[in-house]
């Protein structure tokens, strides 16, 4: 298990029956990176991954 299997988990807790927009969640990503500015990396791969992930399944 990693770490932030347990933020994973306590997101899914709290928030699982929520439903968001990306609009949403790509606001709270910039308000997390403004607060903390030395995860912006981690943040833009997170952010990149999510954009991108299902382009394996249109080849």
């Amino acid at each position: 298990m990693y770490f932030t299997d347990r933020g994973i988990e306590e997101l899914v807790e709290r928030r699982g029956e929520e439903t968001v927009t990306f609009e949403w969640l790509g606001q709270q990503l910039r308000t997390f990176v403004d607060l903390h500015p030395e995860f912006e990396t981690p943040v833009e791969r997170l952010a990149t991954w999510l954009a991108r992930h299902d382009e394996d399944d249109e080849e």
